[in-house]
């Protein structure tokens, strides 16, 4: 089987994904187009979105001026932080997707851990 880049991360993105639904944790899924960045709050085996947050929230297309840099992923962050205490969730497993961990990815997190979110 022929491997690209999408296959590639999802195949490095499944232990991270066993391990946390074997410690049965609240999982902070993260995703990234190009263009936006995504983020949302699940049960442990995936089954039902908690929470939600992205780019493409009303609040922050108006005040974004681009959606798919590092400054829109902190923005993105600090709002999914913001609804999961609200909603009483203070501790999550942060699965990256099998990006790797700098850019957008690191700016999310940091910004979600300082709003607050514990993972």
């Amino acid at each position: 089987m022929k491997l690209n880049k999408q296959l590639s991360r999802l195949r490095r993105a499944k232990p991270t994904r066993m391990k946390i639904r074997e410690l049965e944790a609240i999982r902070l899924c993260v995703h990234k187009t190009p263009r936006h960045v995504y983020a949302q709050v699940t049960t442990p085996d995936g089954q039902k979105t908690l929470i939600c947050a992205s780019t493409l929230d009303k609040e922050l297309r108006k005040t974004l001026k681009n959606t798919g840099n590092a400054d829109a992923a902190k923005e993105v962050g600090k709002l999914i932080a913001k609804r999961a205490l609200e909603a009483g969730i203070k501790t999550v497993a942060f699965d990256r997707s099998g990006f790797r961990y700098h850019g957008r990815i690191k700016a999310l997190a940091d910004a979600a851990r300082e709003s607050g979110l514990e993972f």
